[in-house]
Order: C-alpha cells, then sequence, then structure tokens
C-alpha cells in the first residue's frame, strides 16, 4: 500500500477502519506477523480467529507466546489449514510445548529482525498493537518491541491496534501513523502476568548467586520463579543497571529499592534497557512515559557485542536440564513462558565477553515432583540450547560450580557435587561408565553430604578479599597445590613430619567428607573457580568421644592475618551445630600458633601432655570463665 506525506491526523482518520474490514484485507496463502508477548493485538486476534474459516493457507509468524486466542488450536483444524512459525530456541520437551513442537523455528533472537529486514523470510501482513499517537504522530509499540518493531517497518501491509491501555515506552520503540497502513482502535486490557509462585528451591539457589554478583554490576535476567526469587535476594546490592530482554515487577521493585540506579553500567549509563515487559497493570504504569527507561529492537538488546560493552555484564539464565559435561537444554514452563530462552545464548556470549562479566545458570536439582534428576549424565532426548564450550556458572540448591576451563572429568564431579544428593550415586556411576571419571575416583561420603552455604563468608582483610567456604569434592587440585606451596617447617606443624608429595590418596579424607562427620574449610583469594587456597582447616569427628580433632595450615605470605582464628570459629559453629560436643586437637609444644589459635575460643581449654605431644580439648557446654 502506497504511503503518501500528508498531514498525519489526516492520515489517521483516513485509515481508521473496524476490525472486521482490517481483516478483509487478509488474502489466502499470506505471511502474517502477530505481536509479540504481553503486547499481542487480542482484538484483532479474536477477529482472525474468527475469520480463519474463509481464509485458507495463512501463516503465522510469532514468538513463543502465551495465546490469548490459541491460534495453534485453529492450526490443527484440518479445515483451516493454517501454519504457524514460532521461533523458539527450547528444547520442545516442556508440557504444553511437545504438541506443538513442529511449529517451532530455532533462532537466536538477535537473528530474528534481520531475517525479516532482508526479506529472506518477508511478512505480507503485521497485526501489532499500539498506543495512541502523540502530538507528533508517533504511536508506541509499548512492552513489545522485540521483533515486533522489525515486522512492522519491513510488512508489506500493517494493520495496528491502538489502545489506550498500550503505555507509551521510549526509546527506540515508535511507529508513525504515516508508516502504517490500518488503523483498529479498540480499548482493552493487556495481558497481565502475575509474580510466579514461591518455591523454596528458588530461595536457596538465589541466596547462592547473591554471592557471585558485584555491586555495580549490569544484570540481565530471564522472567521465572527463580529469576523473581534471585532479584528479592539481591535487595541489599547497590547500583546496579539494568540491559535486558523483558522487565518484570522484580526489577521494578528493585528500582524503587533504589537498588537498580544504571549509573555504572559503562554504555547506556542512566537508562534501565529492554525489549519488552511481562506484568501486571502496575508495571505497565510504571513503565508509561518513564524517562530512566528505554525499550530497543531485539538486534539491538540481544546483540552479544552490545552487551559485552557493559560493565560486569551478568546474565541470569534458567536451564531445565543439564548434563555432566556442560550441555544446557532449556524450556518454557508455565511460569516462565516462552522468554527468556530465545536469547540466552545471545546474553551468555556477550557476557563472557565483558570485562568482569560472567553468565550464571539457575537449575533447580530436579524436577517439580522431585522425581528426576535435571542434571543428568547426557542429554540424549533434547535439544542442545547452550553448548558445553559455552556454559559457565550453573547454580542448584546444593551449591555452584564454574565450568569454564574445567577438564570433562573435573566437570563430571562438580556437576555431580551440586546435584540432589538422592541422584549423585547414579550419575557417579554412569560417569565411571562413560569414561568421565578414572576407575579410581570415589565420593564415598560426599555423595550424600550437604553443602553447607550458610558457612560460606567472604571478607576483605589486609585490602583483599578473602573467601571462606567449606570444601568441595572440585577443590581436590587447588588443595594440593596449596600444600605443595608450604614451607617445609609448617609441612612439619601440620603432618608432623617432612612430606615432599600429597597424593591424591593423601587428600581423600578433606575433599570425601559429608559436611556433618568430617568438614574441611578453606580460606580462598582469586575468582570463584579458581581460587588460590591460602588456608585450610578441618575437623573428624572421633564417634566414640563425639569430639573433632581439627588441624590447620596457613601459606607463609597469610600468616598473622588472623586467617587461622576465623577457620577454627567456623568450624567450632559446624561442629556445635550437627551435635559434636566439642573440639580436639594434638599438636607440638613448638607450635604455640595452634596452641594461641585453640585458646581463641570461647570455651575452656583443657591442656594434657601425651609422650612429646600436647593435647587441646574443648566442649562447647563450657564457656570460659
Amino acid at each position: 500500500m502506497e504511503r503518501k506525506n500528508t498531514y498525519w491526523a489526516d492520515n489517521y482518520i483516513a485509515k481508521k477502519r473496524s476490525v472486521e474490514e482490517a481483516i478483509k484485507l487478509i488474502r489466502p496463502g499470506q505471511r502474517i506477523f502477530i505481536g509479540s508477548s504481553c503486547g499481542e493485538p487480542q482484538h484483532l486476534l479474536k477477529s482472525l480467529s474468527e475469520a480463519s474459516k474463509c481464509i485458507t493457507d495463512l501463516e503465522i509468524v510469532r514468538l513463543l507466546a502465551l495465546e490469548s486466542i490459541p491460534l495453534t488450536l485453529t492450526a490443527d483444524n484440518a479445515g483451516s489449514q493454517f501454519n504457524i512459525r514460532s521461533f523458539y530456541l527450547g528444547s520442545g520437551k516442556a508440557k504444553g510445548l511437545e504438541d506443538k513442537m513442529r511449529f517451532i523455528t530455532p533462532m537466536n533472537l538477535s537473528a530474528v529482525p534481520r531475517l525479516f529486514k532482508s526479506r529472506k523470510l518477508p511478512i505480507h501482513v503485521a497485526l501489532i498493537q499500539v498506543s495512541p499517537p502523540d502530538d507528533f504522530g508517533w504511536m508506541s509499540l509499548g512492552i513489545s518491541v522485540d521483533i515486533s518493531l522489525a515486522a512492522a517497518r519491513t510488512a508489506d501491509l500493517v494493520i495496528v491496534q491502538a489502545n489506550p491501555r498500550m503505555p507509551r515506552v521510549l526509546g527506540q520503540s515508535f511507529i508513525h501513523v504515516n508508516d502504517v497502513d490500518v488503523i483498529v482502535e479498540h480499548e482493552e486490557d493487556l495481558i497481565y502476568v502475575a509474580e510466579p509462585p514461591e518455591r523454596e528451591s528458588a530461595n536457596l539457589i538465589a541466596r547462592q548467586i547473591a554471592r557471585l554478583i558485584d555491586d555495580g554490576s549490569t544484570i540481565q535476567i530471564s522472567p521465572g520463579a527463580t529469576p523473581q526469587a534471585t532479584l528479592l535476594a539481591l535487595s541489599s546490592k547497590n547500583d546496579f543497571g539494568i540491559h535486558t530482554e523483558y522487565v518484570t515487577e522484580g526489577i521494578m521493585r528493585l528500582v524503587s529499592e533504589g537498588v537498580i540506579t544504571n549509573r555504572k553500567k559503562g554504555f547506556n549509563d542512566g537508562k534501565l534497557v529492554a525489549s519488552g515487559a511481562m506484568g501486571t497493570q502496575y508495571l505497565y504504569e510504571f513503565l508509561d512515559d518513564n524517562p530512566s527507561i528505554e525499550f530497543h529492537p531485539s538486534d539491538y538488546v540481544n546483540d552479544p557485542g552490545i552487551i559485552a560493552r557493559h560493565h560486569k555484564m551478568v546474565s541470569l539464565n534458567v536451564a531445565m536440564t543439564m548434563d555432566l559435561t556442560g550441555q544446557v537444554a532449556a524450556d518454557a514452563l508455565y511460569y516462565n513462558h516462552f522468554s527468556g530462552v530465545t536469547g540466552m545464548l545471545d546474553f551468555i556470549r556477550g557476557a563472557a565477553r565483558s570485562e568482569g562479566g560472567k553468565s550464571i545458570l539457575m537449575l533447580t536439582s530436579t524436577s517439580t515432583d522431585g522425581k528426576r534428576s535435571r542434571i543428568v549424565p547426557r542429554l540424549d532426548d533434547a535439544a542442545v540450547v547452550v553448548p558445553r564450550g559455552d556454559a559457565n556458572y550453573v547454580v542448584t540448591e546444593f551449591g555452584a560450580f564454574n565450568l569454564f576451563g574445567k577438564s570433562l572429568q573435573e566437570r563430571a564431579m562438580g556437576m555431580i557435587s551440586i546435584a540432589h544428593p538422592d541422584f549423585r550415586e547414579e550419575l557417579f556411576f554412569e560417569a565411571k561408565k562413560m569414561g568421565l571419571l578414572s576407575p579410581d575416583r570415589t565420593l564415598k561420603e560426599s555423595l550424600h553430604g550437604v553443602y553447607p552455604v550458610r558457612l560460606e563468608d567472604a571478607r576483605t582483610i589486609g585490602g583483599e578479599q578473602i573467601t571462606f567456604r567449606p570444601a568441595k569434592p572440585v577443590d581436590e587440585r587447588r588443595i594440593q597445590e596449596h600444600f605443595y606451596n608450604l614451607e617445609k617447617d609448617d609441612v612439619v606443624s601440620r603432618f608432623f613430619h617432612e612430606k615432599r608429595s600429597f597424593l591424591r590418596d593423601d587428600l581423600e579424607g578433606m575433599l570425601q567428607i559429608d559436611y556433618v562427620k568430617d568438614l574441611t574449610m578453606l580460606a580462598l583469594v582469586g575468582e570463584f573457580g579458581f581460587g588460590k587456597v591460602v588456608a585450610l582447616g578441618d575437623y573428624l569427628l572421633n564417634q566414640a568421644t563425639n569430639m573433632a580433632e581439627v588441624a590447620f595450615s596457613v601459606s607463609r605470605d597469610y600468616q598473622g592475618k588472623g586467617l587461622g582464628r576465623i577457620l577454627i570459629k567456623k568450624l567450632a559453629e559446624a561442629a556445635r551445630d550437627n551435635g559434636i560436643a566439642g573440639l580436639f586437637a594434638v599438636t607440638a609444644p613448638a607450635n604455640q600458633g595452634m596452641i594461641r589459635l585453640f585458646k581463641s575460643l570461647p570455651y575452656k581449654v583443657k591442656t594434657s601432655l601425651e609422650e612429646d605431644m600436647i593435647m587441646l580439648s574443648c566442649k562447647f557446654d563450657e564457656l570460659a570463665s
């Protein structure tokens, strides 16, 4: 249809049609784009659905979405001959998707606008929803810019539903009255999405993720139960920025709390940038004419090069299944709908290229009913959305693991250690059968131990951040390196004799732990997953006396900084919580550091001489006077 450059208000009146008149302009065999997500033009769709029996061979193009008018049902009707093309990068295994799998066109969201603009997939008709025009004739696509703007700008026929309830969102979200062909005025509620149900597993994951994200980071987060819990857990952070696909209620809440300021993004400073929104009326009101918010198309928001320009870019996405080598499958569920997964790989790769950036995958360890592990030996029957080479941090209720730079054996051990304890033995057996683990590898008590996140702590000591946490099976190499780097006399103090090699068998007691009867605490410096052990403390329960023996080692450069005191206090706290009666240590009389360390505890310390060694002991029910 020819566009005429006349006064926009006159054009607006000339282009107004009833919905019936607008839909009659659609011809058999055409390809029709439908506005995305919560911006779906419901009034236009209802009329299209009603008219579909008279229009054959239509191809519907859309993001995989919540359909207010389920055109896929019409597509299943042999009389209508609809064909649906849904852009989605998940595996299609989720309930509600499996029967629509044939409609899916796998693509990264950043590439879809180019598909339209290049006319490799020409759009004949675009049905989109907009706000009423402003004083200059500009209409905003509001809560659904993503791929809708590219479709509207390249379609042969553009039919818009002008809805006063669509917020006017700033940024690259506008289309002019002169650039559309037909305008249907109709006021109706937008599609609202309530916040997902609270899940304890999501809360556990969120608390662990909060430890991985620094103040001043720029965040991308996909909608869903776990991401919403994560946003709540981040409420104590400062100066976050947002560059994401979808704005949600949780993001709005962090803005209102002053957590999100967008001041330190390093790119688009001061602006919250997204391509769409999903939420309630309150969220849409928050977006309306808000000068701190800009929506841009997906080929900008999801461009890995743009994403990488942000300071400390962190991508937070939900994985549905991972295998022991780090391959990731992602599905759309009722609480995260269609979004987040389509652009997941764009953000993972962009965050990996950002200075100080990281990508984090959130993975509940089991299915909702607890009967299936979401960590599996291999992904045989699900599409791989994130290749193993792109996966970095993964967090479950049972811990966090950084896959970056890890061998397949290290990955298998790490993934098993954060799997649900009920499934670790089976995963361990399968990993050996697959050749991912050496035949002599064992896990023993670690198969069922639950990692005590409460013992994690990060402190700044001497201007350097030191992380204190329980040891994990994946810490084997860094513990070996710690002992190899100790001075000779420190080795003797720790092991009571000279020792030149520290084989894995020698360290087994520090790694194959259940966190109750035996526990090893580490002090580390450096990035998560690559930290260097600078101090170590462990206890081992003597079940006959219900007393736990402790031992320590501190690298020479970190001695005198109080690391040993922190470790012994954490060991005492854990032992007391686990029902152990007290601690004891055996040391040489010359080891005054160990003696002072033990006496720093707030309990009565008993000292006895056994041959040429000193026995120190204390009970938790006997406080020092």
